[in-house]
């Protein structure tokens, strides 16, 4: 949902961060691909092993790699219509993370 913003006379749409897709349906869509097994190094989902590690990084390095691509990570993660808030809460379901 966009709000608005009276700037200069005129009104610019002022977006929100919040998330705008259900976290698993996004990871069906596009991150299933990979992260079923497809791409051994990409962490299938509910693996908290393998999520650990990525998850001590801190939120903002995960959500930065996966904007940018990080290794076999492609840019966006293919989800082009994705908030950085939706790849936050993608990554809480997948990491199976008690903060989801």
């Amino acid at each position: 949902m966009a709000k608005w913003l009276l700037a200069v006379g005129m009104f610019l749409p002022v977006f929100s961060a919040q998330a705008t897709q259900d976290p698993e349906v996004l990871y069906n869509r596009t991150c299933a691909a990979c992260h079923t097994g497809q791409l051994p190094q990409a962490p299938r989902q509910g693996d908290r092993a393998a999520w650990e590690p990525r998850l001590a990084q801190g939120m903002e390095v995960l959500v930065k790699h996966v904007t940018q691509g990080f290794k076999a990570m492609p840019p966006r993660g293919l989800c082009m219509d994705c908030s950085a808030e939706d790849y936050r809460l993608v990554i809480l379901w997948m990491s199976g993370s008690p903060d989801t």
